[in-house]
């Protein structure tokens, strides 16, 4: 599994998108960051109350600057439930990544174990969570990986973290 350094270029990103075009990171030119956010999939019931949240706070990502998308290895169908069952109506959903795409980010990837809590099967083979923000000049800035759906980090909170990175021009950590 590959890992992403701070300061350094990911690897390219483009997925299909529920808005009716291909999403793809090269050709995006937020003000500060994108924020991509790497879910497990319909059939997760940690993911069905993450991205609403989300959702919610999409303006105020995008009042500092911040696009955001949520992606997932599902495909259109599932992803078209997801954002609808969800009530999912400012976030761009990505969907039918590659496994080996996620892999490339540094995704731990799971197997399917039937049915999940909501009686939802899960995908043969579907990527974990993952948290990226992105800068314009596709260099990472902020990086989280997951091997379980729970425990991730909160959007209000990384809310905060950007306020102070905006006010004093924090600089990405972890490069050493």
């Amino acid at each position: 599994m590959s890992r992403l350094m701070p300061r350094q270029a990911v690897p390219a990103l483009s997925v299909a998108s529920l808005q009716g075009k291909p999403w793809s990171l090269a050709q995006r030119a937020p003000a500060r960051f994108s924020l991509i956010v790497f879910y497990r999939g319909l059939h997760c019931p940690v993911c069905r109350s993450y991205l609403p949240e989300l959702d919610k706070l999409t303006d105020e990502f995008s009042a500092r600057g911040v696009e955001t998308i949520a992606i997932s290895s599902d495909n259109e169908e599932r992803a078209r439930e997801a954002q609808q069952s969800w009530g999912l109506k400012r976030l761009t959903i990505g969907y039918g990544m590659s496994i080996e795409l996620g892999r490339s980010w540094g995704l731990y990837v799971s197997t399917s174990r039937g049915k999940t809590s909501i009686g939802i099967e899960e995908p043969a083979l579907f990527t974990e969570p993952g948290l990226f923000m992105v800068r314009p000049d596709q260099t990472l800035y902020w990086g989280q990986v997951q091997t379980m759906p729970f425990a991730r980090p909160h959007f209000k909170e990384i809310l905060a973290g950007l306020d102070f990175i905006i006010k004093v021009d924090y600089p990405a950590r972890g490069e050493a």
